[in-house]
């Protein structure tokens, strides 16, 4: 078996000291604002929601991914699944980190503070939903679905590493690929119904019939970026730099503007049918986040997270360059977290836009603990699944990896 290089291992230690160090440092320097800042607690815990939202759909989307990839088997998948593997195993941090946002529903969610529901017949109507009992409930249920997903399917992935005998290998695929089609779609509900609780639901008043699904595409969009990144910072050297060849980073680059068209597109025709409609209950939305200094959050979105990722994944080359991918992929992760920040923060701030160091360290902060257990359990396997049937042929076919 082909394993890591040295090199490779010590990059994967050095990153993980890094982001242990981010967390701690940036978790001190949030606290300290918490309670030394003059907005206090109250901006803390708003940044703290779009940094949880961001990170927790990254670990989402590599959840899905990773179920498409057992699904479907494709050439230009294996090089994805162990970084897919790696983020997918993060969901029980997520779900730790979710507690803090409990603790404070009533701060952040008008629809937990019952002297608001008493006052508003919106609410009042929509309370058989969005009520706190329910909504723990879901989440739980959400978190358990997702969790239980990522480790019975990586349990199965990772088996064939162990597992002796092609028979036994060939089993556990099988189950993986069994396992990720209703998977999927357990997936894609569930996450449709957390976008709503979660992001929505910030503004009660206000609905979309496909917002679910466009923040399922957010989440995949997002995940890819993450794992193209990854892959451009070690696809010159083994295990990877054998696997990567023209056609696997063409079909990734594809892969990536397929992700990016089709959020591009749930996007307009959101923008489109409320638009045309032109009911001011549902318009609402759009101008708080194209006013007051929010319409200039939304035009850079509109420049670098499609514009400009979108010409570049046009030409052959972007297609055809890792390196080239990877930093594609670098700019759409931080324009995911630009996007998030301009989901959630115009329903606290709806009358002008407000920035608040908070906004910039809290990410930070969630990232560097995120980032250093996905790193742990990335070097936990071998980067490539040497025992899976499926690569074993294409290796075969293809050529060595190393």
């Amino acid at each position: 078996m082909i394993d890591e290089t040295s090199i490779l291992r010590q990059r994967l230690d050095g990153a993980q000291r890094w982001a242990l160090l981010l967390g701690a440092g940036g978790t001190v320097a949030a606290l300290a604002g918490a309670f030394l800042s003059e907005a206090g607690a109250e901006r803390f815990f708003r940044a703290y929601l779009v940094a949880y939202i961001f990170w927790a759909g990254l670990a989402l989307g590599c959840l899905a991914l990773l179920m498409l990839h057992h699904l479907v088997g494709g050439s230009w998948s294996f090089p994805l699944q162990r970084p897919l593997t790696a983020g997918a195993r993060t969901l029980p941090l997520a779900a730790l980190f979710f507690l803090p946002i409990l603790s404070r529903l009533e701060d952040l969610y008008r629809w937990a503070r019952p002297a608001a529901v008493q006052v508003d017949p919106i609410l009042q109507e929509k309370a058989l939903y969005l009520n706190v009992p329910f909504f723990l409930g879901r989440a739980a249920f959400y978190f358990l679905v997702w969790i239980g997903l990522a480790l019975i399917i990586s349990r199965f992935a990772y088996g064939t590493d162990r597992a002796s005998d092609e028979e036994r290998q060939s089993r556990l695929a099988r189950y993986a690929q069994r396992l990720s089609g209703p998977g999927l779609l357990l997936y894609v509900l569930t996450a449709t119904f957390a976008a709503v609780d979660w992001v929505m639901s910030l503004e009660p008043h206000w609905y979309s019939s496909i917002y679910g699904l466009l923040y399922v595409g957010r989440q995949v969009l997002g995940a890819l970026a993450l794992v193209l990144a990854l892959l451009g910072l070690f696809h010159r050297r083994p295990p990877l730099s054998g696997l990567l060849t023209d056609r696997v980073v063409k079909d990734l680059g594809n892969l990536l503007l397929a992700a990016l068209i089709s959020w591009s597109y749930l996007y307009f025709v959101q923008y489109l049918v409320i638009w045309q409609a032109n009911i001011p209950e549902e318009a609402v939305w759009f101008v708080r986040r194209t006013s007051g200094g929010w319409q200039w959050v939304a035009l850079l979105i509109g420049l670098l997270h499609f514009v400009l990722p979108f010409a570049l994944l046009l030409l052959q080359q972007g297609r055809r360059e890792m390196a080239q991918l990877a930093a594609i992929g670098v700019l759409l992760l931080v324009m995911r977290l630009v996007d998030t920040f301009w989901l959630v923060m115009p329903a606290f701030h709806p009358a002008a836009l407000s920035l608040h160091w908070l906004d910039a360290i809290l990410p930070l902060a969630l990232g560097g603990w995120w980032a250093a257990l996905y790193v742990w359990q990335l070097k936990r396997h071998p980067l490539l699944p040497y025992n899976h049937p499926k690569f074993k042929t294409l290796v075969e076919r293809y050529g060595t990896t190393g």
